[in-house]
C-alpha cells in the first residue's frame, strides 16, 4: 500500500501505538490501515452420494477441479456466501446442513469456511468461472486434478466420514507448499484435529 485510501496521502509502515503489528498509516489523516485474512466460503453439494465439482475455467489452477467456493463478500453470511458461490459457479441450488470443515492458509492470509450442502435439484450448468460441473462418486473423483489442498483434505475427510457413518468438524491448518518435502504425515495435520458433533 502507498497511499491512504481515506485522504490520498503516502503511507508508512510503522507500529501505532498500543498495538504490535506494523500497519499502514497515513500521517496526513492517521487512518491506521489494518489488513486481515481473506474469508473464503463455499460447499459440499450433495446428491445421492455423489459430489458436484467445478473445473476451473480461471486462475489460479485454471482447467482443475474444485469444490465451489469463493471469498465472502461484505453484508453477507458465511451461509448465504457458500449458497451465493454454488449459485455463480456451478448455477446449483442447495440447501446448507452443517458447517463441515474450518482450515486456516496463513501463509496466502486465508481462512476456509466449507459447509455440507444437499442440492436441491439437478438443474446444475457451469458459471463464468467453471469450464463444466459434474456429480462425482468417491471413486470418480479427479484426485491429480485437484486445485486445491483445501479441497482434497475436505474430500478426503468427508469420504472417511461417510464411510464411518458419522460426519464430523475438522479443523486444521495447511502448511505452505514447500512443506510437502517433510514427511507426509505433517500433511495430514489439516485433518487430524477433529470432533464429533
Amino acid at each position: 500500500m502507498k497511499y491512504c485510501s481515506n485522504c490520498g496521502s503516502p503511507v508508512r509502515s510503522l507500529i501505532p501505538p498500543g498495538d504490535t503489528l506494523p500497519r499502514y498509516v497515513c500521517d496526513a489523516c492517521t487512518t491506521i490501515h489494518y489488513q486481515n485474512p481473506k474469508i473464503v466460503v463455499g460447499c459440499i453439494p450433495e446428491w445421492e452420494g455423489k459430489i458436484l465439482m467445478c473445473r476451473r475455467a480461471i486462475e489460479p489452477r485454471h482447467g482443475l477441479w474444485t469444490l465451489p467456493a469463493g471469498f465472502l463478500e461484505n453484508h453477507e453470511t458465511t451461509i448465504e456466501g457458500a449458497v451465493r458461490e454454488t449459485l455463480e459457479e456451478a448455477h446449483a441450488r442447495v440447501e446448507i446442513s452443517m458447517l463441515y470443515a474450518l482450515y486456516n492458509v496463513p501463509h496466502i492470509n486465508q481462512v476456509y469456511l466449507l459447509f455440507r450442502g444437499q442440492l436441491l435439484d439437478l438443474n446444475f450448468k457451469p458459471g463464468a468461472e467453471s469450464l463444466e460441473v459434474q456429480l462425482f462418486d468417491e471413486r470418480q473423483i479427479p484426485w491429480e486434478k485437484l486445485a486445491f489442498r483445501t479441497v482434497r483434505e475436505t474430500l478426503k475427510a468427508y469420504f472417511s466420514d461417510r464411510r464411518s457413518g458419522a460426519f464430523s468438524f475438522h479443523i486444521g491448518d495447511i502448511p505452505p507448499p514447500q512443506s510437502s518435502n517433510k514427511p507426509s504425515n505433517e500433511l495430514a495435520q489439516a485433518t487430524r484435529l477433529s470432533e464429533r458433533i
